[in-house]
């Protein structure tokens, strides 16, 4: 069976949150910081071994006065990130013990998530190498030019939204990366793409959203009343009510 590492990915800038307050990682949503949400949903997995949360280097210390408790309870390492999303999953990478053989590269803007889910992509993961949730894009597309000006409507046949977690044989995932530039991938699936690994999507969820705007977090609220009833049971975490980092 394979053994599972979570990487939570919260070491970016929220340009579009637009919030003095707080990164979108970090708000508080439903009482308790959105990254907690997110982490709690993987902690109490016996698969799943080990969780880092990666975090900017300038929101350490803050992180760490504010939620530090959080992180010994909960059993969470701390990692610190670099300047792009593939850098700070590589470090993320560097604090997982050396037993851990797959890993799941989750948002920690996407609190949403249900066990269910989890199942199926650990399972399609875990068995074949890399597999990612993901949902068919409903919408129409249009591609815009300057000023604001319609230059193409975008077949959508085959298309797909990307969602977390990402899932990958370490060893693939190590080499996707040492192979990758520095400031790429976008995700780690386009990483494993261009290594010629194929990537199994597996069918997500909307309900599965990930945290872009302080609007998002109202959606985020009432997703979170919308998930399918928990797999796994176990008591509230004594520190993870409603202490969120200003």
């Amino acid at each position: 069976m394979p053994t599972f590492g979570v990487i939570l990915a919260a070491a970016g800038q929220s340009s579009r949150f637009n919030d003095a307050n707080y990164k979108k990682p970090f708000a508080p949503l439903a009482g308790r910081p959105v990254w907690i949400h997110s982490a709690e949903k993987f902690i109490d997995r016996p698969d799943v071994k080990q969780v880092v949360v990666v975090v900017a280097p300038e929101d350490r210390a803050a992180f760490v006065e504010k939620f530090g408790a959080n992180l010994a309870f909960m059993g969470i390492t701390l990692a610190e990130g670099g300047a792009h999303r593939a850098e700070s999953v590589r470090r993320g990478l560097e604090k997982l013990d050396p037993a851990i053989d797959t890993v799941a590269i989750h948002d920690a803007a996407r609190p949403c998530i249900a066990q269910a889910w989890i199942d199926r992509v650990f399972e399609v993961g875990g068995r074949t190498g890399a597999a990612i949730l993901a949902i068919p894009v409903a919408g129409t597309l249009k591609r815009v030019g300057p000023g604001n000006v319609i230059t193409e409507t975008v077949d959508r046949t085959g298309l797909w939204e990307a969602q977390t977690p990402q899932v990958f044989s370490r060893d693939l995932l190590m080499r996707a990366f040492a192979a990758a530039p520095a400031d790429r991938p976008t995700d780690e699936a386009q990483a494993v793409e261009a290594l010629g690994h194929a990537v199994a999507v597996v069918p997500g969820s909307p309900i599965n959203m990930k945290i872009t705007s302080r609007e998002d977090l109202k959606l985020a609220e009432q997703a979170l009343k919308a998930l399918p009833t928990p797999r796994l049971g176990g008591p509230a975490h004594p520190f993870a009510g409603d202490d969120v980092w200003r």
